[in-house]
C-alpha cells in the first residue's frame, strides 16, 4: 500500500527534482504539495509548485498549498545557483489561486482527515509545519513521520559558516518543529552533501521527449553550469532528492538518536543546528539523525527514480 505524504517545499532546483521522483513513485501517495518561501519568495514558490505539477502532469494531482510570507525571515538570494525564478528559467506564470488554501491549512486538514497515516516530507524551511502545529495544538500527534531536509550537525553550513539554509531562513520555526513531540528524521548536510552527482547524470536522464525529461535536462544543465561558474565545482549535490531517500530507502543510511536544537538569535550563529553530545548529556533525544550514507547506492536510486518518472510521462 502506498504511503500517504505531504511534500512541503520551496522550489528550487533540487526540490523540483525530488518532487519529480515523488510524484511518480508507486510507493507514495502524494496528497499535497505545499509551497513555502525559502529559495524564492512566497509568491514565486507557489507559482513554481503549480507550474511543476502542471508540466509533469502526474496521474493523480495533489492538492496545492499557497505559501505566505514569513515574518523575520532572512533575506537569501539563491538566484546565482537556481536562476532568477528559482527553476533555471522555467518562468512559470501564476495561475488562478482563488480556490487554493494556505499551506498550513492544507497540512492541518489532511492530518486530521488521515490521523497517524500521513508523513510530512519537509524540503524547505519549516515555516508551514510550525504554523500548522501552532494553530492546532496536538496536531503533531497525528503525524506518522516527519522527515526534514536540513541542518548541519558536525560540518560547516552552506549559507553561513555554521548554518544550513533551511534552518537559517526561519530558525524560530525550525526550533519549534524540532522541539515538537513527533517522530522526526533529520537529513543534514553531513550526509546530503556526501552524495555528489557528476555530469554523467545528464546522460542517464529520461529523454527530452518526455515531460519529466524536458524539465530535468533544463534544471540540471543549469545546476552544473552554475556550480562550475560560481563555485568552481564540477559535481553538484542534490540535497532534497537524497533527503527523500531517507524516507524511501532508510537502509542506505546509518542513523543515530540525538538531542538537537536550533539557535534562533545568535549574531554569528543564527540557524545553527546544535546537538548535545556531551558524555553526561542533559538534553533528551528528540530526533533520529542520518550520520552516513551509501553514496553510490544513493546516486543509483535517484537516477532510477528519475528514469521511472520519464517512463510515466
Amino acid at each position: 500500500m502506498a504511503r500517504k505524504v505531504i511534500i512541503d517545499c520551496d522550489p528550487g532546483i533540487d526540490d523540483a527534482i525530488a518532487l519529480t521522483m515523488a510524484l511518480f513513485d508507486p510507493r507514495l501517495e502524494v496528497l499535497a504539495v505545499t509551497a513555502t518561501a525559502g529559495t524564492v519568495d512566497a509568491d514565486q514558490a507557489t507559482t513554481n509548485v503549480q507550474g511543476l505539477i502542471q508540466q509533469l502532469d502526474p496521474p493523480k494531482y495533489p492538492r496545492i498549498g499557497i505559501a505566505s510570507p514569513c515574518e523575520g525571515a532572512s533575506v537569501i538570494n539563491d538566484i546565482v545557483l537556481h536562476g532568477a525564478d528559482g527553476l533555471a528559467g522555467c518562468n512559470y506564470q501564476p495561475s488562478d489561486r482563488q480556490h487554493r488554501h494556505l499551506s498550513e491549512k492544507i497540512i492541518s486538514e489532511l492530518l486530521r482527515q488521515h490521523p497517524n497515516q500521513v508523513s510530512l516530507i519537509c524540503l524547505g524551511p519549516l515555516t508551514n509545519v510550525a504554523r500548522a502545529f501552532q494553530r492546532e495544538p496536538g496536531l503533531e500527534s497525528l503525524v506518522d513521520r516527519l522527515v526534514i531536509s536540513g541542518g548541519a550537525v558536525a560540518c560547516p553550513g552552506n549559507i553561513s559558516p555554521v548554518a544550513e539554509m533551511n534552518m537559517y531562513f526561519d530558525p524560530v520555526a525550525a526550533r519549534s518543529v524540532i522541539e515538537s513531540a513527533t517522530t522526526k528524521s533529520l537529513l543534514p548536510l553531513d550526509v546530503t552533501d556526501q552524495v555528489e552527482f557528476s555530469i554523467e547524470l545528464i546522460e542517464n536522464l529520461p529523454s527530452k521527449q518526455t515531460r519529466a525529461g524536458q524539465l530535468l535536462h533544463q534544471l540540471l544543465l543549469c545546476a552544473f553550469r552554475s556550480y562550475v561558474q560560481n563555485l568552481g565545482r564540477e559535481t553538484i549535490p542534490l540535497y532534497d532528492p537524497v533527503a527523500l531517500l531517507g524516507f524511501l530507502e532508510p537502509e542506505l543510511f546509518t542513523w543515530e538518536d540525538m538531542a538537537v536544537d536550533v539557535e534562533t538569535r545568535g549574531e554569528l550563529t543564527r540557524g545553527q543546528t546544535v546537538s548535545d553530545r556531551r558524555q553526561h548529556r542533559e538534553w533528551s533525544f528528540n530526533a533520529e539523525v542520518a550520520r552516513t550514507i551509501d553514496a553510490t547506492a544513493a546516486v543509483n536510486q535517484v537516477v532510477r527514480g528519475l528514469r521511472f518518472a520519464g517512463q510515466c510521462t
